[in-house]
């Protein structure tokens, strides 16, 4: 009945109310627990509360970016930001240390600006930007007695902390079955089980309306798994046979993924013995066992010849466990700059440093007016703003919402337990309990918002600060106000910048892979040339979707771009059928061709309805 009442809502409303299903991450739960009430006992052990407090706010935010995955992921998710962060500390507190107000407020508007077109790039890259500010913000605006290399020393102990616990802590499947202890690979045979499970599902909703749905949550299947085995290494290439068999397996999938899409795209129905075939090799990924006897093939068409010759491959890829390449085209510095420097870019940092650089201005101006009374950290402002100013957190009025009303909560929560609580026995307990929940919270903003703001309330008063609930939310109320204001503002240059630059990265994408099938194609570049498609258009849909639920008057600037992504997404598909079909009979239909000049008039027309020229037609 919520999710029902929530669609019938505005978008902009409707969206604040949505929150993420699972089950419980009872691994992420654990790692929570211990990551700051340790950190906080040893420290007050040392007598150096506020090193402790300084490194346990380390761990909450790693604790943020310790997202599902391989562990190998992880050491990006949370490394990158980790250092970002203990950079912003540094420059925040030697900035605060010394420069006037109006000095230090164009020092922090600058690394708005450079932190927010940064944010750009990806999701790891947008992390980092965050952390940037938020500890930029803490380091100029709670002063400690603790000297700036000694906090980041103690910063990066705390996010090391965190990432040590995530490295070294089994999770519970891994010792599952036969109590194996080799947990090295479990998030990296996870995700390419998932794979496996995706195609079985497609394959089971041929000619039905899930279909496209089914189709969507391959995608993220497969970019889930090449995330995780293509993380950081010490070596290029996979070292053990572990990793060189999970690789293999993957690189198996991808054709019986192509295969699928294929009969998805020609909606006839399949064979129940062919879906039976991906699960039985979800099974062996899982179990980490040989794939054992596959169905009997089923030969009608090219599609399905296709998903028998794949079954046969993987098979053989199973016992033989070389490792391949993962298909992946890593991005270049070039690029990474031309999205830094783009118009989304552009358009995303300077508003993140109008809002963080306002905020600070004015949390500055409180703060030497004397309007904090005895409370002297002005940080609690511009370290909201950098939150509210995220698009990639929801969309603007669902973020505000919910910060506020999350932040409301919790600080009365936290007022009522300092009122009871033993101290600093009490508080290291709370910021445990705080700690295990902020990973069940983060299915929602709100909830997220609410732990976060009595763990970040609970360790600053370890820290030394004066419990200042009400002060908190007013200043979060403020920070609200300026966000809605700034991010409402016409700026120089087109609204919606970042979401046109989403679809043109998935327009390229889509026609250099159709190009190359229906060129003279090679099977292992379609499939890297294929898999980059599908993912740039997801990344394109999904932030559209954001786009779609703000207030009309923000999203009308992108409106248009979910059906361009629509004909893009079936113009992959049709691509993709048209491989299939050219490997078994080596020409294409007249049904394929029909479809293909079809939806590139369609492209044509959507994307001039958008006000741009460029499109796969021309």
């Amino acid at each position: 009945m919520f999710r029902t009442a929530a669609h019938a809502l505005p978008p902009w409303l409707g969206h604040a109310l949505n929150a993420q299903r699972g089950p419980v991450p009872w691994n992420a739960v654990v790692r929570g627990a211990l990551a700051g009430g340790p950190l906080l006992i040893v420290s007050l052990a040392a007598g150096r509360s506020s090193l402790g407090a300084v490194a346990a706010i380390a761990a909450m935010l790693a604790g943020i970016n310790d997202r599902p995955g391989s562990r190998r992921t992880s050491v990006r998710r949370i490394g990158v930001p980790a250092l970002a962060g203990a950079v912003g500390l540094l420059v925040g507190t030697y900035a605060g240390q010394h420069l006037a107000a109006v000095a230090l407020t164009l020092v922090l508007t600058g690394l708005g600006l450079v932190a927010g077109s940064v944010s750009a790039v990806g999701p790891v890259a947008s992390g980092a930007g965050t952390q940037l500010l938020v500890t930029a913000a803490v380091g100029a605006g709670m002063p400690l007695p603790d000297p700036g290399w000694l906090r980041v020393l103690a910063f990066l102990a705390g996010a090391g902390w965190l990432l040590l616990l995530r490295l070294v802590l089994p999770t519970p499947t891994s010792l599952a079955g036969d109590l194996r202890l080799d947990f090295r690979f479990d998030g990296e045979r996870a995700a390419v089980a998932d794979v496996y499970e995706a195609v079985a599902a497609l394959l089971d909703a041929v000619g039905t309306e899930q279909a496209v749905a089914r189709r969507a949550a391959l995608t993220a299947a497969l970019d889930h798994a090449q995330d995780a085995l293509a993380g950081p290494r010490l070596r290029r290439r996979a070292s053990t046979a572990a990793e060189r068999r999970l690789h293999a397996q993957y690189a198996a999938a991808l054709p019986l993924g192509e295969a699928a899409t294929a009969l998805a795209w020609a909606e006839r129905a399949v064979p129940a013995r062919a879906v039976e075939g991906p699960r039985r090799l979800a099974a062996a990924v899982r179990a980490n066992t040989p794939a054992g006897p596959l169905p009997a093939p089923s030969r009608t068409d090219p599609a399905l010849r296709a998903l028998d010759d794949a079954l046969l491959h993987a098979a053989d890829a199973f016992d033989r466990g070389k490792g391949p390449d993962l298909h992946v085209r890593r991005r270049s510095p070039r690029s990474s700059a031309r999205a830094v420097l783009g118009p989304g870019g552009r358009e995303y940092g300077l508003r993140v440093a109008l809002c963080f650089g306002a905020s600070a201005a004015v949390a500055q101006a409180l703060h030497h007016g004397h309007w904090h009374g005895s409370h002297q950290h002005w940080y609690w402002l511009p370290a909201t703003a950098v939150f509210l100013v995220k698009p990639d957190l929801g969309p603007l009025v669902s973020r505000v919402l919910c910060r506020a009303s999350g932040t409301v909560l919790g600080a009365l929560l936290f007022a009522g337990f300092a009122s009871v609580l033993p101290r600093p026995e009490g508080l290291v307990a709370l910021v445990a309990v705080c700690g295990a929940l902020v990973p069940v919270a983060a299915r929602h903003f709100a909830a997220q918002t609410t732990v976060v703001t009595v763990l970040v309330l609970a360790l600053v008063m370890v820290g030394g600060e004066p419990q200042a609930s009400a002060g908190r939310i007013g200043e979060t109320l403020l920070a609200c106000a300026i966000v809605l204001v700034v991010g409402h503002l016409p700026l120089p240059g087109q609204r919606g910048a970042g979401i046109r630059a989403g679809i043109d990265a998935a327009d390229a994408a889509a026609q250099a892979y159709l190009t190359h099938v229906l060129g003279e194609s090679d099977r292992t570049t379609r499939w890297t040339l294929r898999r980059e498609a599908y993912r740039t258009l997801a990344e394109a849909r999904a932030a559209g979707a954001r786009a779609a639920a703000e207030l009309p008057a923000l999203a009308r600037h992108s409106r248009g771009t979910d059906e361009v992504a629509a004909v893009l997404e079936r113009l992959v598909d049709t691509t993709t059928a048209c491989a299939v079909h050219l490997d078994d009979t080596g020409r294409l239909t007249a049904r394929h061709t029909e479809r293909l000049a079809a939806l590139r008039d369609e492209l044509a027309e959507r994307r001039g309805r958008v006000g741009r020229h460029r499109t796969l037609a021309g």
